[in-house]
């Protein structure tokens, strides 16, 4: 049977942002087994959030409402949605312009 190489201790750590700075600037194989690692789920998990404060028009708001409503859903999920989907599409046109503005080479002859 193969001998396990030692690892080191994981140090302790006062806050949870001094060990995200650890791990932000550590590598995990000195400290952590992952031959050992199993996968892990966790269905009950939600994304974080964070409240925000957004002004919309009156009319902007009730024709969002209006929309959410023949859909079934609360208006403000519908606007998550809404706002998830143009945000992916704006990365995604960002993402193909930066493709085709890059120089082309020129070939020496």
């Amino acid at each position: 049977m193969p001998r396990r190489s030692a690892r080191n201790a994981i140090p302790p750590f006062h806050s949870e942002a001094e060990e995200r700075q650890f791990w932000e600037t550590h590598d995990t194989s000195p400290f952590v087994d992952w031959s050992e690692a199993r996968i892990a789920v966790f269905p009950n998990l939600k994304p974080s959030t964070e409240t925000i404060s957004v002004r919309l028009p009156t009319a902007l708001l009730s024709e969002l409402k209006a929309l959410a409503n023949k859909r079934d859903v609360p208006y403000q999920s519908l606007l998550k949605v809404f706002l998830a989907e143009r945000v992916a599409r704006e990365t995604l046109a960002n993402k193909m312009l930066h493709r085709t503005a890059r120089p082309s080479k020129t070939r020496r002859r």
